[in-house]
Protein backbone atom coordinates (compact mmCIF):
# COMPACT_ATOMS: atom_id res chain seq x y z
CA UNK A 1 0.00 0.00 0.00
CA UNK A 2 3.35 2.34 0.27
CA UNK A 3 2.53 3.56 -3.50
CA UNK A 4 -1.13 3.78 -3.34
CA UNK A 5 -1.68 7.56 -5.35
CA UNK A 6 -3.95 8.43 -7.40
CA UNK A 7 -2.74 6.30 -10.45
CA UNK A 8 -3.84 3.50 -8.57
CA UNK A 9 -7.87 4.03 -8.56
CA UNK A 10 -10.32 3.28 -11.06
CA UNK A 11 -10.75 6.19 -13.12
CA UNK A 12 -14.75 7.77 -12.60
CA UNK A 13 -15.21 10.36 -14.91
CA UNK A 14 -18.08 13.30 -14.04
CA UNK A 15 -19.03 15.20 -16.58
CA UNK A 16 -19.87 18.69 -15.69
CA UNK A 17 -23.37 20.00 -16.07
CA UNK A 18 -24.84 16.41 -15.66
CA UNK A 19 -24.86 16.51 -11.50
CA UNK A 20 -27.69 16.17 -9.30
CA UNK A 21 -28.01 15.64 -5.81
CA UNK A 22 -26.83 11.80 -5.56
CA UNK A 23 -27.18 11.79 -1.82
CA UNK A 24 -30.76 11.95 -2.14
CA UNK A 25 -32.30 8.31 -0.27
CA UNK A 26 -33.94 6.88 -3.60
CA UNK A 27 -30.27 7.65 -5.52
CA UNK A 28 -28.27 5.05 -3.12
CA UNK A 29 -27.51 2.00 -3.14
CA UNK A 30 -27.87 -0.54 -0.86
CA UNK A 31 -23.99 -0.78 1.06
CA UNK A 32 -23.65 -4.21 3.32
CA UNK A 33 -21.57 -4.64 6.40
CA UNK A 34 -21.34 -8.32 7.38
CA UNK A 35 -20.01 -9.35 11.03
CA UNK A 36 -20.25 -11.87 13.41
CA UNK A 37 -21.17 -10.32 17.12
CA UNK A 38 -18.98 -13.40 18.55
CA UNK A 39 -15.74 -12.86 16.78
CA UNK A 40 -16.35 -8.64 16.01
CA UNK A 41 -16.26 -7.44 19.39
CA UNK A 42 -13.91 -10.23 20.98
CA UNK A 43 -11.02 -8.29 22.58
CA UNK A 44 -9.00 -11.48 24.16
CA UNK A 45 -6.58 -12.53 21.79
CA UNK A 46 -5.29 -15.82 23.54
CA UNK A 47 -6.59 -18.13 20.16
CA UNK A 48 -6.24 -21.70 21.85
CA UNK A 49 -7.31 -24.15 19.22
CA UNK A 50 -10.65 -25.48 20.02
CA UNK A 51 -10.35 -22.86 23.02
CA UNK A 52 -13.80 -22.55 25.23
CA UNK A 53 -15.14 -19.42 25.94
CA UNK A 54 -13.38 -18.80 28.89
CA UNK A 55 -9.89 -19.10 27.08
CA UNK A 56 -10.37 -17.26 23.51
CA UNK A 57 -13.53 -14.89 24.47
CA UNK A 58 -16.26 -14.10 22.87
CA UNK A 59 -18.10 -9.95 21.82
CA UNK A 60 -20.91 -9.32 22.98
CA UNK A 61 -24.10 -7.45 21.71
CA UNK A 62 -22.78 -4.38 24.32
CA UNK A 63 -19.16 -4.45 22.14
CA UNK A 64 -21.30 -2.93 19.23
CA UNK A 65 -21.80 0.43 20.95
CA UNK A 66 -21.88 3.72 19.23
CA UNK A 67 -18.51 4.65 18.20
CA UNK A 68 -18.34 0.77 16.54
CA UNK A 69 -21.55 1.86 15.05
CA UNK A 70 -19.76 5.14 13.59
CA UNK A 71 -17.24 3.10 12.42
CA UNK A 72 -19.32 0.45 10.46
CA UNK A 73 -20.81 3.93 8.99
CA UNK A 74 -17.89 5.11 7.82
CA UNK A 75 -17.53 3.18 5.59
CA UNK A 76 -20.93 4.11 3.35
CA UNK A 77 -23.05 1.28 5.31
CA UNK A 78 -26.72 1.44 5.19
CA UNK A 79 -27.17 -2.18 6.37
CA UNK A 80 -25.42 -3.99 8.96
CA UNK A 81 -26.22 -8.17 8.35
CA UNK A 82 -25.46 -9.38 11.87
CA UNK A 83 -24.63 -12.73 11.15
CA UNK A 84 -25.13 -15.45 14.30
CA UNK A 85 -27.64 -13.61 16.18
CA UNK A 86 -30.14 -16.79 16.86
CA UNK A 87 -29.54 -19.12 19.28
CA UNK A 88 -27.36 -22.81 17.82
CA UNK A 89 -25.90 -25.48 18.83
CA UNK A 90 -22.76 -25.25 20.93
CA UNK A 91 -20.81 -26.87 23.47
CA UNK A 92 -21.13 -23.97 26.52
CA UNK A 93 -23.44 -24.85 28.91
CA UNK A 94 -25.71 -21.91 30.72
CA UNK A 95 -28.33 -22.22 33.52
CA UNK A 96 -31.05 -23.10 31.79
CA UNK A 97 -29.50 -24.03 28.55
CA UNK A 98 -27.45 -26.70 28.47
CA UNK A 99 -24.82 -27.98 26.14
CA UNK A 100 -25.26 -29.62 23.16
CA UNK A 101 -23.91 -33.12 22.71
CA UNK A 102 -20.52 -32.69 20.99
CA UNK A 103 -21.25 -35.37 18.55
CA UNK A 104 -23.61 -33.25 16.77
CA UNK A 105 -21.64 -29.63 16.91
CA UNK A 106 -19.30 -28.21 14.80
CA UNK A 107 -16.67 -26.79 17.07
CA UNK A 108 -17.09 -25.97 20.58
CA UNK A 109 -19.00 -22.56 19.65
CA UNK A 110 -21.19 -24.35 17.34
CA UNK A 111 -22.33 -23.49 13.25
CA UNK A 112 -24.34 -20.35 13.51
CA UNK A 113 -26.32 -22.23 10.77
CA UNK A 114 -27.46 -24.62 13.06
CA UNK A 115 -29.99 -23.06 14.71
CA UNK A 116 -31.58 -24.83 18.06
CA UNK A 117 -34.17 -22.29 18.87
CA UNK A 118 -35.80 -19.89 16.73
CA UNK A 119 -37.45 -17.57 19.03
CA UNK A 120 -34.49 -16.87 20.89
CA UNK A 121 -30.71 -15.22 20.53
CA UNK A 122 -27.29 -16.93 21.26
CA UNK A 123 -26.18 -16.88 24.74
CA UNK A 124 -22.64 -16.53 24.19
CA UNK A 125 -23.34 -12.59 23.00
CA UNK A 126 -25.08 -11.25 26.16
CA UNK A 127 -23.48 -10.12 29.28
CA UNK A 128 -26.40 -10.86 31.44
CA UNK A 129 -27.37 -14.18 29.69
CA UNK A 130 -31.14 -13.83 31.51
CA UNK A 131 -31.25 -10.99 29.88
CA UNK A 132 -30.31 -11.94 26.37
CA UNK A 133 -32.92 -10.57 24.27
CA UNK A 134 -33.15 -7.08 25.91
CA UNK A 135 -29.90 -6.89 25.15
CA UNK A 136 -30.58 -7.68 21.17
CA UNK A 137 -33.09 -5.64 21.12
CA UNK A 138 -31.01 -2.79 22.45
CA UNK A 139 -28.74 -3.58 19.68
CA UNK A 140 -31.21 -3.15 17.21
CA UNK A 141 -32.41 -0.03 18.23
CA UNK A 142 -28.90 1.99 18.62
CA UNK A 143 -27.98 0.84 15.03
CA UNK A 144 -31.67 2.57 13.99
CA UNK A 145 -30.35 5.29 15.79
CA UNK A 146 -27.37 5.39 13.63
CA UNK A 147 -29.55 5.17 10.61
CA UNK A 148 -28.63 1.84 9.70
CA UNK A 149 -31.05 -0.74 9.34
CA UNK A 150 -30.42 -4.55 10.01
CA UNK A 151 -30.65 -8.28 8.66
CA UNK A 152 -30.31 -11.30 10.43
CA UNK A 153 -30.32 -14.86 8.94
CA UNK A 154 -33.02 -16.97 8.31
CA UNK A 155 -32.19 -20.49 8.15
CA UNK A 156 -35.19 -22.42 6.36
CA UNK A 157 -33.33 -26.06 5.25
CA UNK A 158 -32.74 -27.43 8.41
CA UNK A 159 -32.13 -27.11 11.64
CA UNK A 160 -30.16 -28.37 14.79
CA UNK A 161 -29.47 -32.16 15.13
CA UNK A 162 -30.93 -31.11 19.06
CA UNK A 163 -33.46 -28.53 18.34
CA UNK A 164 -35.77 -27.65 21.19
CA UNK A 165 -37.29 -24.57 21.47
CA UNK A 166 -37.62 -22.97 25.21
CA UNK A 167 -38.55 -19.39 24.16
CA UNK A 168 -41.39 -20.21 21.79
CA UNK A 169 -43.93 -18.84 21.96
CA UNK A 170 -47.62 -20.01 24.10
CA UNK A 171 -49.46 -22.66 21.43
CA UNK A 172 -46.08 -22.93 19.06
CA UNK A 173 -45.57 -26.70 18.93
CA UNK A 174 -41.45 -27.34 17.80
CA UNK A 175 -40.50 -28.63 14.75
CA UNK A 176 -41.13 -32.49 14.45
CA UNK A 177 -43.46 -32.66 17.78
CA UNK A 178 -46.51 -34.48 15.45
CA UNK A 179 -44.65 -35.94 12.79
CA UNK A 180 -45.38 -39.81 12.18
CA UNK A 181 -41.81 -41.24 12.26
CA UNK A 182 -42.55 -44.50 10.71
CA UNK A 183 -42.73 -42.52 7.34
CA UNK A 184 -39.64 -41.72 5.76
CA UNK A 185 -41.77 -39.07 4.07
CA UNK A 186 -45.48 -37.44 4.92
CA UNK A 187 -46.52 -33.95 3.44
CA UNK A 188 -47.41 -33.67 7.43
CA UNK A 189 -44.50 -34.18 8.60
CA UNK A 190 -41.71 -31.62 9.35
CA UNK A 191 -38.68 -34.03 8.95
CA UNK A 192 -37.48 -36.74 6.74
CA UNK A 193 -36.80 -39.98 8.39
CA UNK A 194 -35.03 -43.08 7.64
CA UNK A 195 -37.17 -46.21 9.52
CA UNK A 196 -35.62 -48.81 11.04
CA UNK A 197 -32.43 -46.80 11.18
CA UNK A 198 -30.33 -44.90 13.81
CA UNK A 199 -28.45 -41.54 13.43
CA UNK A 200 -24.40 -42.70 13.08
CA UNK A 201 -22.29 -39.40 13.73
CA UNK A 202 -19.52 -39.35 11.48
CA UNK A 203 -16.40 -40.15 13.43
CA UNK A 204 -13.26 -37.29 12.67
CA UNK A 205 -11.04 -37.59 9.55
CA UNK A 206 -8.21 -39.86 9.76
CA UNK A 207 -5.58 -38.97 12.69
CA UNK A 208 -7.49 -36.18 13.66
CA UNK A 209 -7.58 -35.76 17.32
CA UNK A 210 -8.92 -32.68 18.97
CA UNK A 211 -9.68 -31.47 22.76
CA UNK A 212 -13.41 -32.36 22.04
CA UNK A 213 -12.42 -36.28 22.16
CA UNK A 214 -13.57 -37.21 25.21
CA UNK A 215 -16.38 -34.80 24.98
CA UNK A 216 -17.16 -36.73 21.95
CA UNK A 217 -17.18 -40.32 23.73
CA UNK A 218 -20.73 -39.83 25.19
CA UNK A 219 -23.64 -41.54 23.26
CA UNK A 220 -25.95 -39.49 21.12
CA UNK A 221 -29.43 -41.16 20.07
CA UNK A 222 -31.25 -40.60 17.54
CA UNK A 223 -33.73 -43.06 16.71
CA UNK A 224 -35.27 -42.97 13.72
CA UNK A 225 -32.47 -41.00 11.98
CA UNK A 226 -33.48 -37.69 10.26
CA UNK A 227 -32.26 -36.57 6.95
CA UNK A 228 -29.32 -34.80 7.15
CA UNK A 229 -29.42 -30.91 6.14
CA UNK A 230 -27.47 -31.14 2.69
CA UNK A 231 -30.02 -33.74 1.26
CA UNK A 232 -28.04 -36.60 2.64
CA UNK A 233 -31.09 -39.27 3.11
CA UNK A 234 -28.95 -41.88 5.05
CA UNK A 235 -28.68 -42.77 8.75
CA UNK A 236 -24.82 -42.59 8.47
CA UNK A 237 -23.40 -38.68 7.04
CA UNK A 238 -20.10 -38.56 6.35
CA UNK A 239 -18.02 -35.81 8.70
CA UNK A 240 -17.65 -33.36 5.15
CA UNK A 241 -21.97 -33.39 5.54
CA UNK A 242 -23.85 -31.00 7.51
CA UNK A 243 -23.80 -33.91 9.99
CA UNK A 244 -25.40 -31.42 12.54
CA UNK A 245 -28.31 -30.70 10.94
CA UNK A 246 -31.52 -31.87 9.88
CA UNK A 247 -33.20 -31.48 6.82
CA UNK A 248 -36.90 -29.37 6.81
CA UNK A 249 -39.60 -31.28 4.78
CA UNK A 250 -41.45 -28.25 2.85
CA UNK A 251 -43.52 -31.00 1.11
CA UNK A 252 -41.48 -32.32 -1.44
CA UNK A 253 -40.79 -35.80 -1.82
CA UNK A 254 -37.29 -36.49 -2.79
CA UNK A 255 -37.32 -40.29 -2.80
CA UNK A 256 -40.10 -40.10 -5.78
CA UNK A 257 -38.39 -37.55 -8.28
CA UNK A 258 -38.85 -34.64 -6.21
CA UNK A 259 -42.70 -35.04 -5.97
CA UNK A 260 -44.48 -31.57 -4.40
CA UNK A 261 -46.88 -31.85 -2.11
CA UNK A 262 -48.33 -28.12 -1.48
CA UNK A 263 -52.24 -28.69 -1.28
CA UNK A 264 -53.46 -28.28 1.68
CA UNK A 265 -50.44 -26.20 2.35
CA UNK A 266 -47.76 -28.13 4.42
CA UNK A 267 -47.89 -27.03 8.43
CA UNK A 268 -43.83 -26.21 8.48
CA UNK A 269 -44.74 -23.42 6.02
CA UNK A 270 -46.57 -21.38 8.45
CA UNK A 271 -44.44 -22.23 11.47
CA UNK A 272 -41.67 -20.59 9.21
CA UNK A 273 -43.81 -17.44 8.43
CA UNK A 274 -44.30 -16.88 11.90
CA UNK A 275 -40.96 -17.16 13.01
CA UNK A 276 -40.21 -14.11 10.16
CA UNK A 277 -42.89 -12.50 11.84
CA UNK A 278 -41.52 -12.92 15.12
CA UNK A 279 -38.61 -11.17 14.18
CA UNK A 280 -40.09 -8.71 11.68
CA UNK A 281 -42.11 -7.66 14.50
CA UNK A 282 -38.92 -7.03 16.92
CA UNK A 283 -37.22 -4.44 14.65
CA UNK A 284 -35.45 -6.53 11.78
CA UNK A 285 -35.18 -4.27 8.47
CA UNK A 286 -34.40 -7.70 6.29
CA UNK A 287 -33.19 -11.70 5.99
CA UNK A 288 -30.42 -12.95 4.34
CA UNK A 289 -32.21 -16.39 3.51
CA UNK A 290 -29.35 -19.25 3.85
CA UNK A 291 -29.57 -21.54 0.81
CA UNK A 292 -32.30 -20.68 -0.86
CA UNK A 293 -32.17 -22.63 -3.32
CA UNK A 294 -32.74 -25.54 -1.44
CA UNK A 295 -35.99 -24.56 -0.43
CA UNK A 296 -39.30 -25.11 -3.05
CA UNK A 297 -39.66 -21.55 -5.15
CA UNK A 298 -42.94 -21.97 -3.94
CA UNK A 299 -42.56 -21.37 -0.43
CA UNK A 300 -41.38 -18.36 -1.43
CA UNK A 301 -43.45 -17.33 -3.43
CA UNK A 302 -45.92 -17.44 -1.00
CA UNK A 303 -43.79 -16.38 1.90
CA UNK A 304 -42.15 -13.21 1.00
CA UNK A 305 -45.28 -11.53 -0.03
CA UNK A 306 -46.62 -12.52 3.53
CA UNK A 307 -43.77 -10.98 5.14
CA UNK A 308 -44.13 -7.59 3.26
CA UNK A 309 -47.64 -7.08 3.98
CA UNK A 310 -46.16 -7.10 8.05
CA UNK A 311 -43.41 -4.62 6.46
CA UNK A 312 -43.65 -3.26 2.62
CA UNK A 313 -39.74 -2.21 3.21
CA UNK A 314 -38.38 -5.62 4.51
CA UNK A 315 -35.89 -7.00 2.09
CA UNK A 316 -35.17 -10.59 1.70
CA UNK A 317 -31.55 -11.80 -0.08
CA UNK A 318 -31.56 -15.82 -1.08
CA UNK A 319 -28.03 -17.20 -1.05
CA UNK A 320 -28.30 -19.04 -4.24
CA UNK A 321 -25.72 -20.69 -6.64
CA UNK A 322 -27.52 -21.42 -9.94
CA UNK A 323 -27.63 -18.80 -12.83
CA UNK A 324 -30.25 -20.35 -14.77
CA UNK A 325 -32.42 -20.59 -11.30
CA UNK A 326 -32.14 -16.57 -10.75
CA UNK A 327 -35.08 -14.95 -12.75
CA UNK A 328 -37.44 -17.38 -11.49
CA UNK A 329 -36.75 -16.31 -7.80
CA UNK A 330 -36.28 -12.94 -8.34
CA UNK A 331 -39.93 -12.93 -10.26
CA UNK A 332 -42.07 -15.77 -8.70
CA UNK A 333 -39.94 -15.88 -5.96
CA UNK A 334 -40.25 -12.51 -5.00
CA UNK A 335 -36.85 -12.05 -3.77
CA UNK A 336 -35.19 -8.43 -3.92
CA UNK A 337 -31.65 -9.83 -4.10
CA UNK A 338 -29.68 -12.48 -5.08
CA UNK A 339 -25.94 -13.79 -4.61
CA UNK A 340 -24.17 -13.02 -7.22
CA UNK A 341 -20.65 -15.45 -6.25
CA UNK A 342 -20.71 -18.27 -8.94
CA UNK A 343 -20.66 -15.08 -11.73
CA UNK A 344 -18.83 -11.74 -10.38
CA UNK A 345 -17.23 -13.34 -7.73
CA UNK A 346 -15.38 -16.19 -9.14
CA UNK A 347 -14.54 -14.45 -11.98
CA UNK A 348 -13.18 -11.47 -10.06
CA UNK A 349 -11.20 -13.96 -8.17
CA UNK A 350 -9.28 -15.49 -10.95
CA UNK A 351 -8.39 -11.71 -12.24
CA UNK A 352 -7.45 -11.30 -8.72
CA UNK A 353 -4.98 -14.11 -8.74
CA UNK A 354 -3.97 -13.87 -12.01
CA UNK A 355 -4.79 -17.19 -13.28
CA UNK A 356 -3.53 -18.10 -16.37
CA UNK A 357 -7.49 -18.85 -17.62
CA UNK A 358 -8.43 -15.35 -15.92
CA UNK A 359 -10.27 -13.05 -18.09
CA UNK A 360 -12.34 -9.57 -18.34
CA UNK A 361 -14.62 -11.44 -20.50
CA UNK A 362 -16.25 -13.05 -16.93
CA UNK A 363 -17.52 -9.66 -16.30
CA UNK A 364 -18.84 -9.06 -19.67
CA UNK A 365 -20.55 -12.13 -19.06
CA UNK A 366 -21.54 -11.71 -16.06
CA UNK A 367 -24.00 -8.21 -17.20
CA UNK A 368 -24.28 -9.12 -20.85
CA UNK A 369 -25.61 -12.77 -20.15
CA UNK A 370 -26.00 -14.05 -16.49
CA UNK A 371 -27.84 -11.16 -15.35
CA UNK A 372 -29.04 -9.36 -18.25
CA UNK A 373 -31.57 -7.51 -17.28
CA UNK A 374 -31.76 -8.12 -13.63
CA UNK A 375 -28.06 -7.13 -12.06
CA UNK A 376 -29.49 -4.64 -10.15
CA UNK A 377 -30.82 -7.41 -8.26
CA UNK A 378 -27.57 -8.87 -7.42
CA UNK A 379 -25.74 -9.27 -4.21
CA UNK A 380 -22.13 -8.40 -4.58
CA UNK A 381 -19.16 -8.69 -2.66
CA UNK A 382 -15.19 -10.34 -2.30
CA UNK A 383 -15.66 -11.85 1.03
CA UNK A 384 -18.08 -13.18 3.22
CA UNK A 385 -18.30 -15.97 6.05
CA UNK A 386 -18.53 -18.58 3.58
CA UNK A 387 -15.49 -17.59 1.56
CA UNK A 388 -11.24 -17.10 1.39
CA UNK A 389 -10.04 -14.13 2.99
CA UNK A 390 -8.16 -12.29 0.24
CA UNK A 391 -5.23 -11.54 2.16
CA UNK A 392 -4.65 -15.23 2.87
CA UNK A 393 -2.37 -17.06 1.52
CA UNK A 394 -4.87 -19.39 -0.23
CA UNK A 395 -5.94 -16.50 -2.00
CA UNK A 396 -4.52 -13.34 -3.31
CA UNK A 397 -1.84 -13.11 -0.09
CA UNK A 398 -1.89 -9.30 0.02
CA UNK A 399 -5.24 -7.10 0.05
CA UNK A 400 -4.72 -4.33 -2.05
CA UNK A 401 -4.05 -6.79 -4.69
CA UNK A 402 -8.43 -6.94 -4.97
CA UNK A 403 -8.69 -2.84 -4.93
CA UNK A 404 -9.35 -3.10 -8.61
CA UNK A 405 -11.53 -5.95 -8.59
CA UNK A 406 -13.63 -4.10 -5.35
CA UNK A 407 -14.28 -1.02 -7.80
CA UNK A 408 -15.69 -3.60 -10.29
CA UNK A 409 -17.84 -5.34 -7.02
CA UNK A 410 -19.04 -1.79 -6.34
CA UNK A 411 -19.67 0.20 -9.56
CA UNK A 412 -21.04 -3.09 -11.83
CA UNK A 413 -24.62 -2.23 -10.86
CA UNK A 414 -27.33 -0.56 -8.49
CA UNK A 415 -27.29 -3.76 -6.42
CA UNK A 416 -25.87 -4.12 -3.15
CA UNK A 417 -22.68 -4.37 -2.11
CA UNK A 418 -21.36 -6.03 0.35
CA UNK A 419 -17.84 -5.66 2.87
CA UNK A 420 -17.31 -8.19 5.60
CA UNK A 421 -15.39 -6.88 8.88
CA UNK A 422 -11.89 -7.34 8.91
CA UNK A 423 -11.68 -7.05 4.96
CA UNK A 424 -11.35 -3.12 5.15
CA UNK A 425 -7.81 -3.87 7.15
CA UNK A 426 -6.36 -6.85 5.11
CA UNK A 427 -7.15 -9.36 7.91
CA UNK A 428 -5.83 -12.84 6.41
CA UNK A 429 -7.40 -15.69 8.62
CA UNK A 430 -4.15 -17.22 9.53
CA UNK A 431 -4.43 -20.12 12.01
CA UNK A 432 -6.35 -23.53 12.46
CA UNK A 433 -9.17 -22.25 15.12
CA UNK A 434 -10.37 -25.75 15.92
CA UNK A 435 -13.03 -27.26 13.81
CA UNK A 436 -12.48 -23.94 11.76
CA UNK A 437 -9.24 -25.47 10.46
CA UNK A 438 -6.07 -23.44 8.42
CA UNK A 439 -8.53 -23.16 5.56
CA UNK A 440 -8.04 -19.20 4.83
CA UNK A 441 -11.06 -18.38 6.46
CA UNK A 442 -12.33 -16.77 9.53
CA UNK A 443 -14.22 -19.80 11.75
CA UNK A 444 -17.77 -19.87 12.23
CA UNK A 445 -17.38 -22.70 14.90
CA UNK A 446 -14.89 -21.49 17.09
CA UNK A 447 -14.13 -18.82 19.81
CA UNK A 448 -11.81 -16.79 18.50
CA UNK A 449 -9.87 -13.37 18.53
CA UNK A 450 -9.34 -11.41 14.91
CA UNK A 451 -6.31 -9.91 15.25
CA UNK A 452 -6.12 -7.74 12.19
CA UNK A 453 -9.66 -6.38 12.97
CA UNK A 454 -8.92 -6.08 17.04
CA UNK A 455 -6.38 -3.31 15.51
CA UNK A 456 -8.99 -0.84 14.12
CA UNK A 457 -10.63 -1.89 17.63
CA UNK A 458 -8.29 -1.17 19.59
CA UNK A 459 -9.26 -2.06 22.83
CA UNK A 460 -13.29 -0.99 22.55
CA UNK A 461 -11.69 2.31 21.14
CA UNK A 462 -12.50 1.31 17.48
CA UNK A 463 -10.36 4.45 16.24
CA UNK A 464 -7.94 1.85 14.65
CA UNK A 465 -5.31 3.36 16.94
CA UNK A 466 -3.40 -0.05 16.21
CA UNK A 467 -3.33 -0.05 12.75
CA UNK A 468 -0.45 -0.22 10.18
CA UNK A 469 -0.02 2.42 7.77
CA UNK A 470 -0.65 0.40 5.01
CA UNK A 471 -3.72 -0.60 6.99
CA UNK A 472 -4.98 2.26 7.45
CA UNK A 473 -4.68 3.11 3.59
CA UNK A 474 -6.50 0.65 2.86
CA UNK A 475 -9.60 1.44 5.00
CA UNK A 476 -8.99 4.53 3.99
CA UNK A 477 -9.35 3.47 0.37
CA UNK A 478 -12.46 1.20 1.11
CA UNK A 479 -14.25 4.26 2.70
CA UNK A 480 -13.64 6.54 -0.03
CA UNK A 481 -14.39 3.71 -2.58
CA UNK A 482 -17.78 2.63 -0.77
CA UNK A 483 -19.15 6.12 0.12
CA UNK A 484 -19.02 7.16 -3.27
CA UNK A 485 -20.56 4.26 -5.21
CA UNK A 486 -23.68 4.46 -2.46
CA UNK A 487 -24.14 7.83 -3.37
CA UNK A 488 -23.26 7.93 -7.13
CA UNK A 489 -26.97 8.20 -9.01
CA UNK A 490 -25.14 6.85 -12.09
CA UNK A 491 -24.15 3.79 -10.17
CA UNK A 492 -27.35 3.32 -8.36
CA UNK A 493 -29.61 3.77 -11.38
CA UNK A 494 -27.41 4.03 -14.33
CA UNK A 495 -27.26 2.38 -17.93
CA UNK A 496 -24.10 0.53 -18.52
CA UNK A 497 -22.27 1.14 -21.68
CA UNK A 498 -18.74 -0.80 -22.45
CA UNK A 499 -15.51 1.13 -23.49
CA UNK A 500 -12.75 -0.83 -25.49
CA UNK A 501 -9.73 -0.64 -23.45
CA UNK A 502 -6.26 -2.14 -23.29
CA UNK A 503 -6.30 -3.83 -27.39
CA UNK A 504 -8.26 -6.66 -28.75
CA UNK A 505 -5.95 -9.00 -27.01
CA UNK A 506 -5.67 -7.97 -23.57
CA UNK A 507 -7.97 -10.06 -21.35
CA UNK A 508 -6.52 -8.39 -18.06
CA UNK A 509 -8.06 -4.72 -18.67
CA UNK A 510 -11.21 -3.62 -18.70
CA UNK A 511 -13.89 -0.08 -19.27
CA UNK A 512 -17.33 0.76 -19.09
CA UNK A 513 -19.91 3.94 -18.78
CA UNK A 514 -22.69 4.16 -15.63
CA UNK A 515 -24.43 7.02 -16.58
CA UNK A 516 -27.70 8.39 -16.04
CA UNK A 517 -29.38 12.55 -17.68
CA UNK A 518 -27.44 13.72 -14.87
CA UNK A 519 -24.19 11.91 -14.46
CA UNK A 520 -21.77 10.09 -16.42
CA UNK A 521 -18.99 7.97 -14.70
CA UNK A 522 -16.18 5.75 -16.96
CA UNK A 523 -14.47 2.85 -15.27
CA UNK A 524 -11.35 1.13 -16.15
CA UNK A 525 -9.58 -1.96 -14.25
CA UNK A 526 -6.10 -2.89 -14.76
CA UNK A 527 -5.91 -6.67 -13.25
CA UNK A 528 -2.46 -7.04 -14.97
CA UNK A 529 0.01 -8.03 -13.07
CA UNK A 530 2.89 -6.06 -15.96
CA UNK A 531 1.94 -3.98 -17.79
CA UNK A 532 0.30 -0.47 -17.27
CA UNK A 533 -2.88 0.39 -19.56
CA UNK A 534 -1.97 3.59 -21.55
CA UNK A 535 -4.69 4.74 -23.82
CA UNK A 536 -7.13 7.13 -25.06
CA UNK A 537 -10.76 7.25 -24.16
CA UNK A 538 -12.75 8.79 -26.19
CA UNK A 539 -16.34 9.12 -24.68
CA UNK A 540 -19.46 8.50 -26.98
CA UNK A 541 -21.64 10.92 -28.13
CA UNK A 542 -24.95 9.08 -27.52
CA UNK A 543 -23.88 9.03 -23.84
CA UNK A 544 -22.24 13.08 -23.86
CA UNK A 545 -25.36 14.23 -25.84
CA UNK A 546 -23.71 17.56 -27.54
CA UNK A 547 -21.89 18.17 -24.44
CA UNK A 548 -17.90 19.11 -24.12
CA UNK A 549 -15.55 17.43 -21.62
CA UNK A 550 -13.42 19.95 -20.11
CA UNK A 551 -11.07 18.79 -17.38
CA UNK A 552 -11.21 15.70 -14.89
CA UNK A 553 -10.45 15.63 -11.30
CA UNK A 554 -9.30 12.84 -9.20
CA UNK A 555 -12.03 12.15 -6.81
CA UNK A 556 -9.98 10.58 -4.10
CA UNK A 557 -6.53 12.43 -4.50
CA UNK A 558 -7.63 16.18 -5.93
CA UNK A 559 -5.52 15.46 -9.31
CA UNK A 560 -6.58 17.50 -11.85
CA UNK A 561 -6.59 16.17 -15.37
CA UNK A 562 -6.78 19.32 -18.46
CA UNK A 563 -5.00 17.75 -21.59
CA UNK A 564 -9.01 16.25 -22.85
CA UNK A 565 -9.26 17.03 -26.33
CA UNK A 566 -12.65 15.97 -28.80
CA UNK A 567 -14.36 14.48 -25.84
CA UNK A 568 -10.53 11.81 -25.47
CA UNK A 569 -9.35 11.51 -21.92
CA UNK A 570 -5.77 10.19 -22.12
CA UNK A 571 -5.75 7.22 -19.23
CA UNK A 572 -2.46 5.22 -18.19
CA UNK A 573 -3.62 2.64 -15.14
CA UNK A 574 -0.71 0.45 -13.50
CA UNK A 575 -1.22 -2.68 -12.54
CA UNK A 576 -3.55 -4.29 -10.72
CA UNK A 577 -4.53 -0.90 -9.74
CA UNK A 578 -6.60 1.79 -11.10
CA UNK A 579 -7.92 5.56 -10.94
CA UNK A 580 -10.93 8.09 -10.18
CA UNK A 581 -11.63 11.18 -11.83
CA UNK A 582 -14.67 13.71 -11.91
CA UNK A 583 -14.92 16.28 -14.59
Amino acid sequence: MKHLRWEFIVIILLVTGFMNDASAQNGKKIMIYQLLPRLFGNKQQTNIPYGTIEQNGSGKFTDIDSKALDGIKELGTTYVWYTGIIAHGTLTPYPGLPANNANVVKGRAGSPYAIRDYYDVDPDLAVDVKNRMAEFEALLKRTHEKDLKVIIDFVPNHVARQYHSLAKPAGVADFGANDDQQQAFSPANDYYYIPGKAFIPPAPKSGQQTPLSGLMQQQYTEMPARATGNNVFSEKPSIDDWYETIKLNYGVDHAHQSAKHFSPRPELWNKMKDILVFWAHKGVDGFRCDMAEMVPLEFWAWVIPELKAVNTDLIFIGEAYDPATYKSFLTIGKFDYLYDKVGLYDGLKRLIRSEDHADVNDIRKVWQVESAGFGDHMLRFLENHDEERIASAGFAGKAELALPAMVVTATLSGGPVMTYFGQEVGEPARGAEGFGTEDNRTSLFDYWGIPEHQKWMNGGAWDGGQLGAEQKELRNYYTKLLQFAGAAEAIAKGELWEIPVGGNMNKRMYGYVRYTDNQRLLVLVNFDRHYRMESHVQIPPQILKNKQIINAKDKLSGLEINDIKDNTIPVWVLPMSAQILEF
